[in-house]
């Protein structure tokens, strides 16, 4: 393997953090291990790489202190990769990659809250039905931390860009962003068939980036009678490799709703979303449908 030539010494903050993850092996380690995937041969298969190459760039990681070591078996001993809060620092970066190639790779550059039906962003959340969702935790918005799937037969996940107690809170341009307006319409939607959902056998939560104290004000004021959970530490969106946009300066998820099972399997995935009150009705018939 030819010499690495290091950049710590330099004085820019960013020739030190490429010195760490500068390697693109590292950073699909890094996505991997956000997506629940710890183990050396479960990583070696998902990333097609040589068993010398990952070694290197597992020990660079856990050296750097991006990732630590877990024992899960004692003879032999064998280790997890999980990524330290250092690493899980990493994720918005993960994002503004996937973002970027989103708009500009895979996309017209465009600043927007859905996409093509025929897109392959479009076919990236449609393949995640039947993948499983990592054990995670995000704050609601009374700041309790919950599992976003509950422990009823089905969780509806609606993801929403934004939505806001007051009409001045919203980022400037807002209302020109294909795809963002209708957070309030879809919230108010679940809210009003709420009862169908649970006598249905599912749980109902929405998912933004926003601060748990911004749901929070929406909720008391839309009186929601469900959970709004805060994914602003982007955990939930690296997990799936959700789809974002970049909004006043925030990551901010696209709309889509995953419907997902008890041992967190995802059953239905609706992206895009460009009908708000029949994606709710999908959602509703998707559970229906999964539960016979």
């Amino acid at each position: 393997m030819p010499q690495r030539t290091s950049l710590a010494d330099a004085d820019c903050a960013i020739a030190q953090a490429l010195d760490v993850v500068g390697d693109w092996w590292t950073l699909l380690i890094v996505r991997d291990t956000a997506r629940g995937v710890h183990r050396f041969d479960a990583l070696q298969q998902e990333l097609g790489v040589s068993r010398k190459v990952l070694t290197e760039r597992l020990r660079l990681l856990t050296e750097a202190g991006v990732l630590a070591r877990h024992p899960y078996q004692d003879r032999p001993v064998r280790h997890e990769y999980r990524l330290t809060p250092r690493g899980r620092a990493l994720l918005p970066v993960l994002i503004a990659l996937q973002d970027w190639g989103d708009a500009w790779v895979l996309g017209e550059g465009e600043t927007m809250a859905t996409t093509a039906e025929d897109s392959r962003e479009a076919a990236r959340v449609h393949a995640l039905v039947g993948t499983r969702l990592p054990e995670l935790e995000l704050p609601d918005h009374e700041g309790r931390l919950r599992d976003p799937v509950a422990g009823t037969p089905y969780t509806v996940l609606y993801c929403f860009p934004g939505a806001y107690a007051r009409q001045d809170a919203y980022p400037p341009g807002w209302a020109g962003i294909p795809g963002a307006r209708g957070c309030t319409l879809e919230s108010c939607t679940y809210r009003d068939q709420l009862t169908e959902f649970t006598e249905a056998g599912a749980t109902v939560h929405g998912v933004s980036t926003q601060r748990p104290d911004e749901q929070k004000a929406f909720a008391d004021k839309e009186r929601l009678r469900f959970p709004l959970l805060s994914d602003a530490g982007l955990a939930l969106t690296a997990a799936l490799r959700l789809p974002t946009f970049r909004a006043a300066g925030v990551s901010r998820l696209k709309r889509l709703t995953l419907v997902v099972d008890r041992d967190r399997t995802v059953v239905e995935a609706l992206y895009p979303v460009t009908d708000i009150e029949a994606s709710v009705q999908a959602a509703l018939t998707a559970v229906r449908r999964n539960t016979i």
